[in-house]
């Protein structure tokens, strides 16, 4: 099995949420979860002064482009070129090419080689995010993605949250 690389692919300026979306649905719909591992529309934080107040706001990176890290084969080449709003991989002629590590790196993406001392079933807790602090058991963990699923409570109820290596330690 071939290894995942990033590519860029064209869209509609002002789709690029909306080709996000679509992606991840069409990519939870088929069971594609193992050959698209991500989906991303590059976001920069920004300071505009409106009427005088300075605010700090999202801005798109890239307007008219979407990052996605996959396989590329002929299921994921065909789902991805047949999303609406997408016009096309970038790379010449119909040939998709992926982006070089150096490039990956100067838009903030790198290539974490996170050690992982956790396992399903291990307590561990989140170190940053909107779970800062939150204790869970792992529940699943996605190698590929570098991705774990625990538990957490909310309203009162057991909702699974979705984090990378990175964001959590094994309690002692």
């Amino acid at each position: 099995m071939s290894e995942a690389k990033w590519y860029v692919v064209h869209t509609y300026s002002g789709y690029e949420n909306k080709v996000k979306a679509n992606i991840d649905k069409t990519i939870e719909n088929r069971h594609l979860e193992d050959q698209i591992l991500e989906v991303r529309v590059p976001m920069e934080e920004v300071t505009e002064l409106k009427n005088g107040v300075q605010k700090a706001v999202q801005r798109k990176m890239f307007p008219g482009y979407v990052m996605i890290h996959m396989i590329m084969n002929d299921d994921t080449w065909y789902v991805v070129r047949n999303t609406r709003g997408v016009t096309g991989f970038v790379g010449p002629g119909s040939k998709p090419v992926p982006l070089e590590e150096s490039e990956m790196e100067n838009l903030g993406i790198k290539h974490d080689n996170v050690i992982v001392n956790f396992g399903v079933g291990d307590t561990v807790v989140v170190l940053s995010g909107a779970w800062e602090g939150t204790v869970g058991v792992v529940q699943s963990m996605n190698e590929q993605k570098k991705s774990l699923s625990i538990n957490v409570e909310l309203f009162g109820r057991e909702t699974p949250v979705e984090l990378g290596f990175s964001e959590v330690k094994k309690m002692d």
